[in-house]
């Protein structure tokens, strides 16, 4: 059944990025608590927010997402960079601290998506492309990304 299979695919990413992470504990390199992970995936999937940007998609109040992202300052996987188009205004980045912990998964993926291009065919790569995209940009209205700053 379809959705079982798509279960269990998100089941397995996320069991692996887990694995790591507790392989990391045990050399004591991991230092984001569960909380601060999702905050961390968050800033980098909306591309350098502000800290307002940040405490509205996540419905949290302002001064709530600022104590969280100091947290994450002082632990060095985010700075505040001022904006060049308002210098009053300044957007969270990941720090490469941040980006080689980060990796952890997207090296996964990027081990994943080699397998399914040498398994399957350029049209059903193809294919397969196409639907995600029709999921993530129709499917999944509750969830809107804004376009990353460049």
């Amino acid at each position: 059944m379809l959705k079982d299979a798509f279960f269990n695919v998100y089941t397995k990413f996320k069991l692996h990025f887990y694995q790591e992470i507790f392989k990391r504990f045990q050399n004591r390199e991991a230092s984001l608590t569960t909380v601060e992970t999702f905050c961390m995936e968050t800033i980098q999937a909306l591309g350098s927010p502000t800290v307002n940007e940040f405490a509205t998609f996540m419905r949290i109040s302002p001064p709530n997402a600022a104590y969280k992202v100091n947290s994450l300052i002082r632990k060095g996987y985010i700075r505040k960079v001022q904006s060049a188009d308002d210098r009053r205004e300044y957007h969270l980045e990941a720090t490469q601290k941040y980006v080689d912990y980060y990796n952890i998964s997207i090296s996964y993926m990027e081990e994943v998506m080699e397998r399914i291009m040498a398994r399957f065919s350029p049209e059903e790569c193809s294919n397969l492309e196409q639907m995600l995209n029709i999921v993530s940009r129709e499917l999944m209205p509750e969830v809107l990304i804004p376009e990353k700053r460049a």
